[in-house]
């Protein structure tokens, strides 16, 4: 009876685990240069249950936010989202220039090509329980190639070189 139970907890513990996860497709960073004050973060992102993601800190940024840009008549927007980004269970939610995305600011280095850069996503639940997935994201001047992000003249980070305007 006592390996009944035991099985039964150790079942109930790994669908938990499972059911907190959160999977992450196609991370990436945009490169930046001395003296640039932040630069866009961008991914996939597909919760295994409704959460959302409520902030994001990196070591090389003074402050990390969730942002989404939207037209509001012939006009480009972009705000951080203070209530955090939903993300429906099994739903991906994409994180690419020109829409939703993270945003480091007040950068301390140089982010060149080909290095990384650690990002911790923050989560929270319906239940309110605080998570976090630790990330070792790749620097690119644009989206590799598989990720599915846009690129180009709509991409309002492309060639930023100063500070970032709210």
């Amino acid at each position: 009876m006592n390996i009944k139970i035991i099985g039964i907890a150790a079942m109930l513990l790994a669908s938990t685990v499972y059911a907190q996860s959160v999977k992450v497709e196609g991370a990436w960073v945009r490169t930046a240069v001395e003296g640039q004050q932040g630069t866009g973060g961008f991914m996939k992102i597909t919760a295994a249950q409704d959460m959302k993601l409520v902030g994001v800190s990196s070591p090389v940024a003074g402050v990390g936010e969730v942002h989404e840009m939207k037209m509001e008549g012939d006009v480009m927007k972009m705000r951080a989202l203070p209530g955090g980004l939903d993300l429906p269970a099994g739903k991906t939610v994409e994180l690419k220039p020109g829409g939703l995305h993270l945003m480091l600011l007040d950068l301390k280095q140089a982010l060149p090509k080909d290095t990384t850069v650690p990002v911790t996503l923050l989560f929270k639940d319906k239940a309110g329980k605080d998570s976090k997935l630790e990330l070792k994201v790749p620097v690119s001047a644009r989206a590799p190639a598989g990720a599915g992000s846009a690129t180009g003249a709509a991409d309002p980070h492309a060639g930023h070189g100063g500070a970032h305007k709210h």
